[in-house]
């Protein structure tokens, strides 16, 4: 009577960037005697294991950590390479209109992005698209009372119910 045997050997490594690979090899063989079961079971073991170990070395491709971010100039509100409307990034922690603003700002006066980084890491301990609804607030408002903006970007009064940041900075204050 012949005895079937199944293995299946699997390995799922973690990379960089939220990544990982997978590779798993299975096998069945059929066993004439019943006498060695568990001597076999440990040789297709240790072949599967090795080879697995050997193939899963290549990695292939690994994204690196800004993949799939938008980071291209925003024209009133679209991309500049397709025209299409702007995906949210997952390294965006603020709204998406206050990222298109940020970014319209930047594009409009020229500002290097590693100052209004500087500046977000100054002001807040973080770098700008880590930067919270209320945090990214403080920060549009400032950029703008630096730089100017548009006449419907400019001011308290003007923005919806003016910023979050400030209203929570006078409320640290009383």
């Amino acid at each position: 009577m012949a005895i079937k045997l199944n293995a299946t050997y699997c390995k799922r490594l973690g990379l960089p960037g939220y990544s990982s690979h997978q590779f798993s090899v299975s096998v069945e063989t059929e066993l004439v005697a019943t006498g060695d079961i568990a001597g076999e079971a440990e040789r297709l073991y240790h072949l599967l294991q090795s080879n697995v170990d050997e193939q899963i070395q290549e990695t292939g491709f690994v994204p690196s950590a800004d993949y799939g971010m938008l980071d291209a100039p925003i024209a009133n509100g679209r991309s500049a390479a397709n025209g299409s409307a702007p995906r949210q990034s997952s390294a965006w922690k603020c709204s998406d209109k206050q990222r298109d603003l940020i970014l319209k700002l930047v594009e409009e006066h020229q500002l290097p992005k590693d100052d209004v980084d500087a500046l977000a890491i100054e002001r807040f301990g973080k770098g700008v698209k880590l930067l919270n609804k209320v945090e990214a607030s403080g920060l549009i408002d400032e950029l703008i009372d630096t730089y100017g903006g548009n006449d419907h970007d400019r001011g308290d009064k003007r923005r919806r119910g003016g910023s979050a940041y400030q209203r929570d900075q006078h409320r640290r204050a009383a």
